[in-house]
């Protein structure tokens, strides 16, 4: 069954055309990634669903009665309501049937008179029923469970208008998550969540009985979530029925296939414009004139014009060319903190921590919001101090940084001046530069503030580019860029053969390019040499140790990659017969949750759940040992 139908959707902006008769469908029950550069129209198109904007001609269908929920923009609510509040909006008209319930209540238990009773008791019974039918006894059973997931527990007591711009758009993720829509549409949603966060919500949408329409440049959570791309390039849609690695496969293929079917066509009229040709020289050369021939070029010559000509297809879209270049390179030891701590007021961020980074080595920094990874950052670059500790730099070590939140220094600057603020060449040669980095022709001449944020990013990696550096510290850099510029960005710093320093939460870059991980937990910092999917599973592990046995993992130390455990002597069946109870178990839980209405024995579930999860993970590694 068809969800929504789009027919020949056209939209001008800024006197461009966006698309031109876009028609595409989206089934009910599908998860679809909306994929395509920035700028290219796809968030218009979820304008356009919405009705916030109209398209200059065609027309979007719905099916019959379906509900939307999209974030367009940062809500506004009241000074004093707290984001608890601003999510228990969501059930409105519930706990106004709530308010009527409780009334009736009250006049019940003050009524003596039985037929009166009797008619309160009835209309009670119609609002309890209601009530019930509509999720009202889950109300806050489905906001803890949002709010544990998008980790949005500490905002939840805060007023919501003192929030960050972050904190607000994630709790307005959470208001669109507990409306159930039938339709959901999200646009980059995981921008500003932890790793923890974005798992959490691929797995959630992974359930979600709705259909989703996602915009993403998050390679790894498209993959984990949708089962359909949209690509809109060059003002047309072209749909395939995969997740996105397959895409990227499938698309190389049927551009391949075009490009075979264009050089064909070329070929066919090329040789059609040849006969043309020699008919009318043939024609013109007889004594008299052939008529005939005139008559068959003619005729060629209109079949000719019949031909719909096939577009030339682009195999190789234009893309920033950006390569790093390395200084003279460092000392060794490029990095030594030892016993380091920080705090801000009465949070203590992390005491002690031990870390070293050697020449060329490349290391991410993971872990949840809050934690200290950016602050980690800051004092590595001088930006805030140590409380304790020493933490020094190698001799010789140059940085370059790339900050997620890239503030130029003159707003009013044009592209074109505010590159040539940090590299000093000319006119001529920063032009160059810039066109590498996508800044053509007047495009140098706009001012940055009217860049988007991949554009200013783009900008400083321009300027990076030619920066004296050995040592680049990078701070979720892949943020605001698209997902064609995030693979030039990890190409280049492939190839880069300095030291790379960096924070991120974007799963497919920390595996494509970083072979040392640490994790920052509970004031901790972890070393794992492996990529991030066992790293999390052994950090799993760490964790369970320390509530269950109540094991204290000092600050001060770095755990080495988790040595793989020495099979102990019990056969596989018996630990295969373990997960199978551990997954029923987790299975009766899941059934639990999903109908337990007590906030309190929904948190005991949930605990217990996590407990069987980490205990099942052991267990796999456990398994791994024996079967290696």
């Amino acid at each position: 069954m068809i969800a929504c139908s789009i027919d020949k959707i056209s939209k001008m902006f800024g006197g461009n055309s966006l698309f031109s008769e876009l028609t595409f469908q989206v089934h009910q029950g599908s998860r679809v990634g909306l994929v395509g550069a920035n700028g290219s129209g796809k968030t218009s198109i979820f304008k356009l669903l919405t009705g916030i904007e109209s398209p200059d001609s065609g027309a979007i269908h719905f099916k019959k009665g379906m509900k939307l929920g999209y974030l367009a923009q940062i809500p506004v609510f009241p000074n004093e309501m707290t984001s608890r509040d601003v999510l228990l909006t969501v059930f409105d008209e519930l706990r106004k049937i709530e308010n009527e319930m409780k009334q009736l209540e009250i006049k019940m238990s003050n009524t003596v008179d039985e037929r009166t009773l009797e008619l309160l008791l009835e209309n009670y019974g119609t609002f309890q029923e209601k009530f019930s039918t509509n999720g009202g006894y889950e109300m806050e059973a489905a906001l803890l469970k949002i709010a544990n997931g998008l980790g949005i527990n500490d905002l939840l007591s805060k007023k919501f208008a003192d929030l960050s711009g972050g904190e607000k758009t994630k709790v307005g993720l959470g208001i669109v998550l507990l409306q159930q829509p039938d339709l959901l549409l999200l646009d980059e949603p995981t921008n500003h969540l932890d790793l923890s966060a974005i798992e959490w919500l691929g797995g959630y949408l992974k359930e979600y009985e709705g259909t989703i329409i996602v915009i993403s440049h998050d390679r790894y959570f498209l993959d984990e979530v949708v089962n359909q791309i949209l690509e809109l390039e060059d003002g047309e849609i072209n749909v395939y029925h995969t997740n996105y690695s397959q895409f990227v496969i499938q698309k190389e293929e049927r551009l391949l296939k075009e490009f075979q079917a264009y050089e064909e066509q070329q070929k066919k009229i090329q040789k059609m414009k040849e006969t043309i040709k020699r008919l009318r020289e043939w024609a013109n050369q007889a004594n008299p004139p052939n008529a005939g021939l005139h008559r068959r070029a003619r005729s060629m010559e209109k079949a000719l014009e019949r031909i719909e000509r096939l577009k030339r297809p682009i195999l190789q879209k234009k893309k920033m060319a950006f390569q790093l270049e390395e200084s003279g390179r460092s000392g060794k030891d490029v990095i030594i903190a030892e016993n380091i701590s920080k705090s801000f007021k009465d949070k203590v961020l992390f005491k002690q921590l031990n870390f070293s980074l050697y020449y060329g080595e490349r290391a991410v920094i993971v872990g949840n919001n809050g934690t200290g990874k950016s602050t980690l950052l800051k004092m590595i670059l001088g930006q805030t101090t140590v409380d304790e500790g020493k933490l020094k730099l190698g001799s010789n070590v140059k940085i370059g940084y790339l900050s997620q939140h890239y503030e130029p220094i003159h707003l009013e600057h044009t592209v074109l001046q505010e590159f040539r603020e940090e590299v000093h060449v000319t006119e001529g040669e920063a032009r160059n530069i810039l066109a590498g980095f996508l800044f053509y022709g007047y495009m140098v001449y706009r001012k940055v503030s009217q860049l988007s944020g991949g554009e200013r990013m783009r900008l400083r990696l321009a300027q990076l580019m030619y920066q004296d550096i050995n040592l680049l510290i990078v701070d979720e850099p892949t943020n605001h860029l698209d997902i064609e510029s995030r693979e030039v960005l990890e190409d280049a710093l492939e190839n880069f053969n300095g030291t790379i320093l960096s924070v991120s939460h974007d799963r497919y870059f920390i595996n494509k390019l970083f072979s040392k991980i640490y994790w920052l937990d509970n004031g901790s910092l972890f070393e794992f040499i492996e990529e991030y999917q066992i790293a999390k599973e052994k950090m799993a592990i760490l964790r369970s140790k320390r509530e269950t046995e109540n094991v204290v993992i000092k600050a001060s130390s770095i755990s080495q990659p988790l040595k793989k455990p020495k099979p102990k002597s019990r056969n596989i069946e018996d630990i295969e017969s373990e997960i199978n109870d551990v997954e029923e178990k987790i299975a009766e839980l899941n059934k639990l949750m999903m109908v337990e209405g007590d906030l309190v024995r929904l948190q005991k579930y949930h605990e217990e759940k996590e407990k069987l999860e980490l205990k099942c993970t052991a267990l796999y590694l456990e398994l791994e040992e024996y079967i290696a």
